[in-house]
């Protein structure tokens, strides 16, 4: 048995789960769902598998049948029910590693009608202009309020002297 390969004790959960093969049960089955896991535990390609799991493709072709058929997502239900029912599994905290959560590829733009389009773009170009001079649009507002009140009270003509 290599290292991280599975117990005698987590195999008595996980055999009842796994499908029988087309023509009655898959010899070294365990083998095979060993090599399943040591592949996404160490996330190597398929052919750089120890030779002790077999043939690489062996191990592919059943880890692709085992998917597409939704053994995985039974096995994991199946684990986490009896895990819950024995007061071993508390689902308070689920955790999802960001760098295999992807986005789907249409999460990349967001579709705009023309009009809001153009604003978003005015307000850019008007942020980076403020940028470019040194200012902030907090600091333009204010710069633009004294001004004006300074023009103001000039036009008015009530200028002294």
């Amino acid at each position: 048995m290599a290292r991280g390969d599975l117990t005698d004790e987590e195999w008595s959960l996980i055999e009842p789960h796994l499908p029988l093969g087309e023509r009655g049960p898959i010899p070294d089955l365990r083998r095979l769902f060993n090599a399943v896991m040591w592949r996404f535990r160490t996330g190597s390609p398929w052919r750089d598998r120890p030779i002790e799991y077999g043939p690489w493709s062996t191990a592919y072709d059943r880890f692709r049948s085992w998917a597409l058929a939704g053994v995985f997502e039974h096995l994991m239900q199946a684990i986490i029910a009896k895990a819950t029912a024995r007061g071993q599994a508390s689902l308070d905290l689920v955790s999802v590693d960001s760098t295999t959560a992807r986005a789907h590829h249409h999460a990349a733009g967001m579709v705009l009608d023309g009009e809001l389009s153009a604003a978003l773009e005015e307000a850019v170009m008007q942020e980076k202009g403020l940028r470019q001079r040194g200012k902030t649009p907090a600091t333009a507002t204010a710069t633009a309020t004294a001004t004006a009140t300074d023009e103001g009270s000039y036009d008015t003509g009530t200028s002294s002297g």
